[in-house]
């Protein structure tokens, strides 16, 4: 029995660990959390921290692993990226970990590889932020250089609406640094990659809907892309030279760019799958194609089906909700026996404190759903999403 090491046993690792058990592996999850809740689903669990190289890799070199991965979270790449160095597993090189969880080492390497992306300025410390604002053109976006989930993540339309927003970026930055770059105006898209000897596969490219300014947290996917097909072209080209370009050789990539007047440019990359649901949910509902399970294919050394069985519409809608202690959330059932509802969750429950959306950790829950056609999708998922009401206590 081959054996996989997941990094991470949240909710957003569930899939993985799930899929790990059904495709008959022996699975072992590591995480600082010792009530994560995919733990129960695993063999073995190592009360570790995601992002403790030397720990982890002490606990690879006990656990002796087939493969190492993880599904939709970016710094623990760089510990998968350690592990299989150490143990001469398939997976991501240390450089590329990097280049692909530092945003400001990833666009460096677009400029270097000719990859189309926005200006932007490199901001260490507060010191260089004072040398660069005054070349600043607006509006402009400023973000942390090494967090993701759209936290530290404002628009900024004067000089001083930055100043206040340096604050809050380099708060979310973990290593105080943030990155200052274009406003890009467009529709939005992810692309959903797997990258075999080098050579990406394009799975789906999936269109985007966010709250927009400030904070531009997603708030819904739907797949396949809706753009037209020679636009959708030039975002295949744009994906795989940048998958290339931070140099993903074996697995999985979540290209996230927009379609500018001067055609798609990059926003940034991961060197993993996407969240949201996107590639675990919402590419095999379009495809018929199984993401999470070609990434452990590929972790453990074995060819993933990459092979399209259907062509469908999926989609997903995040719930809409305001400031209040959640009361309860009514309309659940009816919605779930709606056509086209394949899964409603709840991520903040009855007797939960809520607030406005400043990232995608703050979201109530969401609806997927999947149809025909992503037009369909959608519809089905706005008709369910309307049936559930969300209650507050400040409500009769």
């Amino acid at each position: 029995m081959k054996r996989i090491l997941i990094i991470g046993a949240s909710i957003l690792q569930l899939p993985m660990i799930q899929k790990a058990k059904e495709m008959g592996l022996y699975v072992g999850v590591l995480d600082m959390d010792p009530n994560a809740v995919g733990i129960p689903f695993a063999d073995e669990f190592f009360c570790v921290s995601t992002i403790d190289i030397p720990l982890a890799v002490k606990v690879a070199k006990d656990f002796r692993p087939d493969g190492v991965a993880t599904l939709a979270t970016d710094m623990p790449v760089r510990t998968i990226a350690a592990i299989c160095e150490e143990l001469g597993l398939h997976g991501v090189s240390k450089e590329t970990a990097v280049k692909a969880t530092d945003k400001i080492k990833m666009i460096q390497a677009f400029e270097e590889h000719n990859v189309a992306h926005p200006w932007y300025f490199a901001v260490e410390n507060r010191e260089s932020f004072e040398k660069i604002k005054a070349g600043v053109q607006f509006p402009c976006i400023i973000k942390p250089a090494d967090n993701s989930g759209s936290r530290g993540v404002a628009l900024n339309n004067n000089i001083e609406e930055m100043e206040a927003s340096y604050d809050y970026a380099a708060g979310s930055s973990r290593g105080g640094a943030v990155i200052i770059e274009e406003y890009l105006v467009g529709p939005e898209v992810s692309v959903e990659v797997i990258v075999t000897n080098g050579t990406a596969h394009i799975l789906q490219i999936t269109d985007k809907l966010t709250t927009g300014a400030p904070h531009f947290v997603e708030m819904g996917h739907s797949q396949p892309s809706r753009l037209p097909e020679e636009t959708l072209v030039q975002i295949k080209s744009l994906a795989a030279q940048a998958a290339s370009a931070v140099g993903i050789k074996d697995g999985a990539a979540h290209v996230e760019m927009i379609i500018t007047a001067d055609g798609p440019k990059m926003v940034e990359l991961g060197a993993r799958m996407g969240g949201d649901c996107i590639t675990t949910h919402l590419v095999p509902l379009s495809t018929g194609i199984d993401m999470t399970a070609c990434v452990i294919n590929i972790a453990i050394g074995e060819k993933p089906d990459l092979e399209q069985k259907f062509e469908k519409g999926s989609a997903i809608r995040y719930l809409p909700q305001k400031e209040g202690s959640v009361k309860r959330i009514e309309g659940i059932r009816e919605a779930e026996t709606m056509p086209g509802i394949q899964q409603i969750s709840i991520v903040h429950g009855e007797g939960t404190s809520v607030h406005t959306i400043h990232s995608s950790g703050d979201r109530i829950g969401f609806v997927i759903a999947q149809d025909d056609n992503a037009a369909a999708a959608v519809a089905d998922c706005e008709s369910a999403a309307a049936a559930i009401r969300v209650v507050y206590d400040s409500e009769r």
